[in-house]
């Protein structure tokens, strides 16, 4: 298990400013349809702020990202190598491995379920979950610049989605905001790790650095991608409370969903069936980025081919979904994954950053 870095040839690299794209399509998937009932729960009419101060967490930890890869001149799995050795770096690389795979599991499994509660109950999951798949063998054969590819067309198409959020607007009540912070902060700092599961996706970026002609002129990107994930999820949170109030919130599980409902056009009558069917091409870098990920981190790790590490994931995937049919183990799946991914990222980056930094200083 020895992980080398190769010199990745420049003609598959991509320029530093599509890393906005990168990182603002792994964070904007399936969870945004339904994240406020979580986050109200705990903070309420604050939870926007909760929002904010997650968003500003996340700005910290892709600094450090970027410290830990400038310093380790390398993805992931050649920083382990180098800081932990063999055998306890491939441990902990085959750890992140399995998350980045998990993550691909959890979003295609959460959208065919949005799929069969609200178009189509009798849908045959294994049959569209394995047309699904097929799709992203045959984007993923194509390169990291096809992913790139679609990450950009995952936020530039759907965007119009945005003017859907107008219809509500007519129905607020923006005094459900009123008074602002009368929750405790102790409040505001759980729903604050609860909205920090939304953002998770970003830790792509320590796999396809390599892939960047100018990594460090990316971070701005990076941030920026960020901060357009902030911005929207905020304005929609403090669009849910105004349109439903913190009570009926709590008890709504896809409130994205639901406002919807309400969105009157002549030539559609049930907008929400074609805000689901846009929503595949926002989950579908999800998918693929994720998938990517977790291949070449197997292609590093054992020298492994990548399209066969690829297969043998897509597999698994189609063979876990047949399996997943009850909504109680899919949402299990989906905190197990989550919380694996928060302390991954928000606790086991910040120790990694520390301990490269030492590292950087001995030599």
């Amino acid at each position: 298990m020895k992980a080398m870095q190769r010199k990745v040839n420049e003609r598959y690299m991509i320029t530093a400013s599509l890393v906005f794209f990168l990182i603002h399509s792994m964070q904007i998937g399936i969870g945004i349809l339904s994240y406020q009932q979580d986050i109200v729960k705990s903070a309420g009419n604050d939870s926007w702020i909760a929002v904010i101060f997650a968003g500003l967490i996340v700005h910290i930890i892709i600094w450090m990202m970027y410290k830990i890869l400038k310093n380790g001149k390398g993805d992931l799995i050649t920083i382990h190598y180098d800081l932990f050795g063999k055998w306890l770096g491939g441990i902990f690389s085959l750890i992140w491995i399995i998350y980045y795979w998990a993550i691909g599991l959890v979003v295609i499994r959460s959208y065919l379920e949005v799929v069969q509660v609200w178009m189509f109950p009798d849908i045959s999951i294994w049959q569209f979950s394995l047309i699904f798949l097929s799709l992203v063998y045959y984007l993923l054969i194509g390169g990291f610049r096809v992913v790139t590819g679609i990450c950009f067309l995952g936020v530039v198409i759907p965007a119009y989605l945005l003017l859907t959020l107008i219809f509500p607007i007519e129905f607020t009540e923006f005094r459900n905001l009123l008074p602002i912070w009368n929750h405790s902060l102790k409040d505001i700092s759980l729903a604050t790790k609860d909205m920090t599961l939304s953002y998770l996706g970003l830790s792509t970026l320590l796999m396809f650095y390599p892939y960047l002609k100018n990594p460090e002129r990316s971070q701005k990107w990076a941030h920026g991608g960020n901060l357009l994930t902030m911005l929207l999820y905020a304005g929609l949170m403090i669009l849910s409370i105004a349109y439903f109030g913190q009570g009926y919130l709590s008890r709504i599980i896809w409130p994205t969903l639901t406002m919807w409902k309400i969105v009157e056009l002549p030539f559609v009558e049930r907008f929400e069936y074609v805000g689901i069917s846009s929503w595949a091409l926002i989950i579908l870098p999800n998918i693929c980025l994720s998938f990517w990920a977790a291949s070449r981190g197997v292609r590093q790790l054992l020298r492994f081919s990548q399209r066969k590490a690829l297969i043998g994931m897509l597999l698994m995937t189609w063979i876990i979904i047949y399996f997943l049919q009850e909504r109680q183990q899919i949402e299990m799946l989906s905190s197990y994954v989550s919380m694996t991914g928060f302390y991954l990222i928000v606790i086991y980056l910040p120790l990694l950053f520390v301990f490269s930094y030492l590292r950087l200083l001995r030599r």
